[in-house]
């Protein structure tokens, strides 16, 4: 089957796409540059398919800043099949030193014909604008906490610092900063300049904030988000992240897979006899990672099912709810029981939204496939909260005792026995 495959392997840019045509049988690629325009490709689609003569076509390049647009382009015709490939796991020789764009394309369509690169799930269109509204929302977020540090390090300058119990950007913060009054009215203009760009960084974040949940009234989104909700810490922001990133949970066949993915799972160097275990890899999609620790810290506080997270379980169905109340019980037990080991609080809220992936896999699964997986996704969960207690040290060596030491003392304790 392969034989009668051309593979071809494109290093895309905003401008130009590098090309590399592996023909069968063939050792050596063709090479060329075209401009990365729709007339461009669409010749392109045109001369790939004159030259296969009737064999398969199949395209591929790196996920990256050109998104998703030239794989539809590139599929538009139904003439060609076009993957796209996770730049993070192509493999790379150690001793690589020259990079150029042609020889990017001819290494994907090599590896592409190995069948060694992995792919990642193209979203639809519509499932691509909500997520650019998911993100767009955490960008207005990150401007909001960039305009109010500016303010208060402008003020700690001048020698003002709130002193209070109350949280920053409380009601009495807030009262606190309309008190403060400058001689100097230079002064003045800059703070109030700060001011401003704060209030308008929140009326934006307000705005975000509507048309997310507007969008999760959606036939696509309302189902899911409303299960998701029913667990403790996630509101419908973090509902509509979690969904609109991950467009689909049941290609992950185990929860294993998902912590993977989001990059949640423990580093591990193992060698001979000793394993080092570092932080989370950070691989995958970080902007899941990011709100699902957010969530994770909700669950610092002892189980207890609230009036808001009351009204939100009701009306879903009570398999998700079982979950959920299930994930808060035991969530919220292993926090207390790591900080009572001395664990450092932010380790432990990344292993409490590590094990909350396995919770939120399973409740988003249709029952059908939950009992397939269900005996095996609950030992697997029960591997990882062995395996993802923080560890005093991010490279802590496991050593295995010596068998020696252990066989000596044995021999003390029955001649201490015999005598």
């Amino acid at each position: 089957m392969e034989g009668s495959i051309t593979w071809v392997g494109i290093d895309a840019h905003k401008k130009t796409l590098a090309i590399a045509v592996l023909a069968p049988g063939a050792k050596k690629p063709d090479e060329f540059t075209i401009n990365n325009d729709e007339g461009s490709i669409r010749k392109l689609v045109r001369r790939l398919h004159r030259d296969a003569r009737g064999r398969e076509v199949r395209v591929c390049y790196e996920a990256g800043t050109c998104g998703y647009t030239l794989q539809r382009r590139l599929e538009a015709s139904g003439k060609v099949v076009c993957e796209v490939i996770a730049p993070s796991l192509i493999p790379v020789k150690p001793g690589e030193r020259i990079k150029t764009d042609r020889r990017d394309a001819r290494k994907l369509a090599e590896l592409y014909r190995a069948g060694v690169l992995t792919t990642v799930s193209p979203p639809s269109p519509e499932q691509e604008a909500i997520r650019d509204l998911c993100r767009c929302r955490e960008d207005v977020r990150a401007d909001l906490g960039r305009c109010r540090h500016r303010l208060v390090k402008m003020l700690v300058r001048r020698g003002f610092v709130f002193n209070s119990t109350s949280r920053l950007w409380s009601e009495a913060h807030r009262q606190w900063l309309k008190a403060i009054v400058f001689e100097n009215e230079t002064d003045r203009t800059v703070m109030a300049e700060y001011v401003v760009a704060i209030d308008q960084a929140e009326r934006r974040l307000r705005a975000m904030d509507a048309e997310l949940e507007k969008a999760a009234q959606l036939p696509l989104y309302r189902e899911h988000v409303a299960w998701l909700r029913c667990f403790r810490g996630i509101d419908t922001i973090i509902a509509m992240i979690f969904v609109a990133e991950l467009h689909g949970v049941e290609r992950f066949e185990s929860p294993r897979a998902l912590s993977a993915y989001l990059g949640l799972v423990p580093s591990l160097h193992s060698s001979g006899e000793s394993a080092k275990r570092g932080g989370i890899t950070k691989t995958g999609n970080g902007h899941i990672r990011r709100a699902l620790i957010q969530a994770a810290w909700q669950y610092r506080h002892r189980a207890g099912v609230g009036p808001k997270l009351r009204a939100r379980q009701e009306g879903q169905p009570g398999r998700v709810v079982t979950i959920a109340d299930e994930a808060q019980r035991r969530l919220s037990g292993r926090y207390q029981r790591l900080i009572a080991r001395g664990k450092m609080p932010t380790k432990v809220v990344v292993a409490i939204a590590r094990e909350l992936v396995g919770f939120l896999w399973a409740a988003l699964r249709d029952d059908r496939e939950t009992a397939r997986h269900g005996a095996r996704s609950s030992a697997q969960i029960e591997g990882a909260k062995a395996s993802a207690a923080p560890r005093s040290s991010s490279h802590a060596k496991t050593k295995r005792p010596s068998k020696t030491g252990v066989g000596q003392r044995r021999e003390a304790r029955k001649e201490k026995r015999a005598a």
